[in-house]
Order: C-alpha cells, then structure tokens, then sequence
C-alpha cells in the first residue's frame, strides 16, 4: 500500500502546485521588478508541507519554483535562478518541520526562510537597482520585505482559518 499512498502524495503535491501557480496570479500589488502581493498563493505550499513534511513541502515547493521560473521567470544569473525559484520556493517546505506542533512557527519559518533566500539574491544580482547611497542589503531588504510580509499575513490568516474551521486537517495518512 506505500505506493498508493506515494502515488496520492505525488497527486497532491501537483495540485498544490497549480493551486499555488493560479493563486499567484491574482495578485494585489505588484512591485516593478519583481515579487508580489497575491490571493495567498503560498497558502497551498505551506499547506502541502504542513500535511507531509519537511523533505515532501521542499521538494514539492522547490517544483513549484521551477513552475514559476518557466512560464515567466527574470534570469539573471544561473546562482540567482536557483536562489529565486527553487531554493526560495522549496524554504516554504520548512514548514514541514513544525507540523505536529507549532504550525504558525512552521509558516513563519518557511516564509523567512523564502525572503531570505531572495534577500541574498537582491543583495547580489540586484544592488544595481538600490537607489544611490542606498546599501544593497537595505535596499534587498526593504524590497523583498514589502511583498513577503503581506504574504505572510495572508498566509497565516487563511491558514489559520483553515485549521479552525477543519476545512483541511494537517494530519495525513503517512
């Protein structure tokens, strides 16, 4: 029976994935060069790796990054490629970690663990667009700041909701 269940995960983790993609694209701001406020389409990464895990909510968010990456990623770099897409979307998976415990923890922790990695990446690939006089890590910071916190709160809002309500339940068959 693992490979119904393995087969069930897989499904899952695609769906969340289109979820994910499609709620991204109601955004409510968007900022110019990129990164936006959307219809909380983290919620359903988070969710994923909430349900199945740290090393199932990396790799499914880590796909998801490569999703956003083909149908309409910015390449800079290749290290910035891996540093905005699927390292920054497979931090989500982090969350995973907190499942059994402290889920809130878990989405503050996969969320930070997302603006980190493009904290790094702005610092690097795009200090030349901080205002001159402006410290690139300033500048990346207060950047990426104004689209993940948003994010952030959105995310804990719906998933909070979703936990109170039981609409979905954390708990998997695993």
């Amino acid at each position: 029976m693992k490979t119904v269940s393995e087969s069930r995960v897989l499904a899952e983790g695609a769906v969340v994935v289109a979820l994910a993609f499609v709620l991204g694209q109601i955004k409510i701001y968007r900022l110019p060069y990129g990164g936006s406020v959307t219809a909380g389409s983290m919620v359903p990464l988070l969710w994923f790796a909430l349900r199945h895990g740290l090393r199932s909510g990396i790799e499914v968010g880590a796909v998801y990054g490569m999703v956003d990456l083909a149908l309409g990623g910015y390449i800079v770099h290749p290290i910035q490629v891996l540093l905005d897409y699927p390292i920054a979307f497979g931090c989500l998976g982090l969350a995973g970690a907190f499942r059994k415990r402290a889920p809130f923890l878990g989405v503050v922790v996969g969320m930070t663990g997302r603006f980190l990695s493009h904290f790094v990446s702005g610092v690097i690939y795009f200090a030349d667009y901080a205002p001159e006089g402006m410290s690139p890590i300033i500048y990346s910071a207060i950047y990426n700041g104004t689209y993940i916190l948003p994010e952030l709160a959105i995310s804990l809002i719906i998933i909070s909701i979703l936990l109170k309500t039981r609409f979905l339940e954390i708990s998997s068959n695993q």
